[in-house]
């Protein structure tokens, strides 16, 4: 019988973003796909490191636990451009780490975008931006481009914490562009204005929501949760206020928020320890991702927001030189 999702997180994570595979990636550039296959194959039994999303991934595996085996509450797909050939060397690494996961996607060169519907994916992440940039233009799902692994990162193992920014993540753009084509003074008086008045969807809505109906699934009070939740913006009173109000009427219960008003975000993303981070801006992300896991979440192709960012693309790290 085909499997329910409609209560089940489902998170798609490309193989660069779960493992550690810029070296590979820059083969790939270099020397084409028969370079690249010919890397893969003598170094098939080479144990892959650790990549940015991999303690998130981890993490929310063993959400499972506290539910009946029959009936998880999380799965993962790995999606990957590799085909099963070259694919090998992550299977392994998913065993050799123990990663209960059973579902993969090789696509052999072929864009991942299409199958997002067709393995009902909540949540993608992925370190190519031209994939991320398809999904968000074409299909209904939570996508962000995986920066780089922050060094000496030690998350909590019992726990899973997501944070995200507010304006053009979890809500809809209408009140950053308000921001970014007027100023912040006509900003407030809007939000002010419409304190009563629900923002809009953004693109990571749907996954809020889901997040907290996972929180009411586990048999654990929402307070003691092994999820939780924290909103971290550059919102700010008066701003404030009509974030709650929005969060009450959707009936989404967030653990933590923190209204920065413009100050750093990383020392408290720190200091709450969050498995991951989405934010559509890189000014917010560049400092953060060195302490914590970081997603930026892009502006469909057709949005005003996209003439007021500089492009910016995530670079692999170049490796050290002795």
């Amino acid at each position: 019988m085909p499997v329910d999702f409609s209560k089940i997180l489902v998170v798609g994570v490309s193989s660069r973003a779960l493992f550690n595979l810029e070296e590979e990636e820059q083969i790939f550039r270099e020397k084409n796909i028969r370079g690249f296959r010919d890397f893969q194959l003598a170094n098939e039994d080479k144990l892959l490191e650790k990549g940015t999303a991999f303690p998130l991934v981890e993490a929310l595996l063993k959400l499972n636990t506290h539910v009946d085996k029959k009936s998880p509450i999380v799965e993962v797909v790995v999606m990957s451009r590799n085909s099963p050939e070259t694919g090998v060397r992550v299977l392994k690494a998913i065993e050799h780490y123990d990663l209960p996961i059973t579902r993969w996607a090789f696509s052999g060169g072929e864009p991942l975008a299409p199958f997002i519907d067709a393995f009902d994916i909540d949540l993608f992440l992925s370190r190519d931006e031209s994939d991320v940039q398809k999904i968000v233009d074409t299909a209904n799902c939570a996508t962000a481009l995986i920066y780089d692994p922050p060094e000496n990162f030690e998350p909590e193992t019992d726990r899973v914490k997501f944070a995200f920014d507010a304006d053009a993540v979890v809500f809809s753009e209408e009140s950053e562009i308000i921001y970014k084509t007027k100023d912040i003074e006509a900003f407030h008086k809007h939000e002010k204005e419409n304190e009563d008045v629900s923002l809009n969807d953004g693109p990571f809505a749907v996954l809020l929501r889901k997040l907290s109906d996972i929180q009411d699934f586990l048999p654990i009070e929402k307070e003691l949760s092994p999820l939780r939740i924290a909103i971290v913006t550059a919102r700010n009173a008066p701003s404030h206020m009509r974030v709650i109000k929005t969060l009450r009427k959707w009936n989404v219960y967030v653990d933590e928020a923190y209204f920065m008003g413009g100050l750093p975000k990383e020392k408290v993303l720190e200091a709450f320890g969050a498995h991951i981070f989405f934010d559509d801006q890189h000014t917010h992300l560049s400092d953060s991702s060195k302490k914590i896991p970081c997603g930026r979440v892009l502006y469909k192709s057709n949005s005003i927001l996209k003439n007021y960012e500089k492009e910016i693309i995530v670079e692999p790290k170049k490796e050290k030189k002795n």
